[in-house]
């Protein structure tokens, strides 16, 4: 399965490290064989700078990256992105195309733009609720939660709650032996 994570310029560093963490640790340690092929896509290939001036270059751009089953898009500044209206068109066309999309903390804001969540259960990071609600109206926006599955959309609160959002995909797309393996490998305990 094709994990492709989307990054931009301020993206929170741990919204796509940690989901890029799970599933490639899942694959390591997967006994019978290779179940995710995890990359990062920019709008280009060029390098992104994301929060605290982390330097990452992206696999792939939007233009030119290979088939995605399951999108992230991560959360961080997203202002910019969300004036960009080529970046929504692609994210509502691979959520489409994906047989499953998610987002980390305010990616949800770029998920809601792209009109890839419209009336759906959603969650983000704690402070930026009453914004998320405000933009879009229509979301059912739940609180004190670490992610929101509501159908093949999943949405997650504030950093690190990416990582529990990935590990429950991993039990989803896999099975729950791997989810939890993955996660003693990563000596983190999802509560």
């Amino acid at each position: 399965m094709n994990v492709g994570i989307y990054i931009y310029d301020e993206a929170e560093v741990l919204d796509f490290s940690g989901p890029f963490e799970v599933f490639t640790t899942a694959s390591r340690v997967c006994p019978d064989n290779d179940p995710f092929n995890v990359f990062l896509v920019g709008e280009t290939p060029k390098a992104v700078r994301a929060r605290g001036g982390y330097q990452v270059i992206p696999h792939y751009g939007i233009s030119n990256h290979p088939v995605i089953d399951l999108l992230i898009v991560a959360g961080g500044v997203p202002d910019k992105e969300l004036q960009k209206p080529h970046v929504l068109e692609w994210i509502k066309n691979q959520s489409n195309l994906a047989r499953y999309t998610a987002s980390v903390c305010t990616g949800v804001f770029l998920l809601g733009a792209a009109e890839v969540v419209t009336t759906h259960n959603v969650t983000t990071h704690w402070e930026d609720i009453p914004a998320l609600q405000q933009r879009f109206p229509e979301l059912r926006v739940r609180r004190d939660v670490r992610w929101v599955e509501d159908g093949n959309i999943f949405t997650s609160a504030g950093i690190s709650a990416g990582i529990d959002m990935s590990l429950h995909l991993v039990k989803i797309l896999h099975n729950r032996t791997l989810s939890e393996k993955t996660a003693r490998q990563m000596e983190y305990d999802p509560g």
